[in-house]
């Protein structure tokens, strides 16, 4: 099975520092619902990671977050694109939960239920906790420069083996091309 991890804001969606709180907040980034399509064309099962603790924190709740994702899911149609499913955790940062970022949590989960060891699986996103937690739970971490990516490349915890690309269209680019 090929399986690719991606999050969600910063990779799919532009980012806002003020957190996404309702489907109108929510912006596509069209090169990347294009990867996604390119990926599901080539047999990839995409995975959402993310972390939403906008639902811990009471600035949205569940039926606003599926809207949200209702609205993702339409974007990437447009471009024949789809996500096969999608991980998130509601808790807030001082909550200590396993499955927010940088933990493992999530990852081990998508493991579990996709009955696959994450080795060889990239996992792209754009802050520092998606790196880390693909490491921690022995995927393979990919940054991306889209959402808080320039920032996270200069971070001095980022691993310097950790490979960087524009964004998440110029890595699919290169995974499909290495793939061929």
């Amino acid at each position: 099975m090929k399986l690719i991890i991606l999050d969600r804001d910063g990779v799919l969606n532009q980012e806002r520092e003020d957190f996404i709180k309702t489907p109108e907040e929510w912006v596509p980034i069209d090169s990347s619902m294009q990867a996604v399509s390119r990926l599901n064309e080539a047999g990839y099962r995409v995975v959402l990671a993310t972390n939403q603790s906008g639902i811990g924190r009471g600035l949205i709740d569940m039926d606003t977050l599926n809207t949200i994702h209702q609205k993702m899911h339409n974007s990437l149609g447009r471009f024949g694109g789809w996500v096969d499913a999608i991980f998130f955790c509601p808790d807030a940062p001082d909550a200590g939960s396993h499955c927010r970022k940088p933990n493992p949590g999530m990852f081990e989960d998508i493991a579990n239920r996709c009955g696959t060891d994450l080795a060889h699986v990239p996992a792209v996103g754009d802050k520092l906790s998606d790196i880390q937690a693909a490491i921690a739970a022995g995927a393979r971490p990919i940054l991306v420069r889209t959402g808080y990516g320039k920032k996270t490349e200069k971070d001095k915890d980022l691993p310097a083996d950790v490979p960087v690309y524009d964004d998440l269209y110029s890595y699919v680019d290169k995974l499909l091309a290495s793939s061929s």
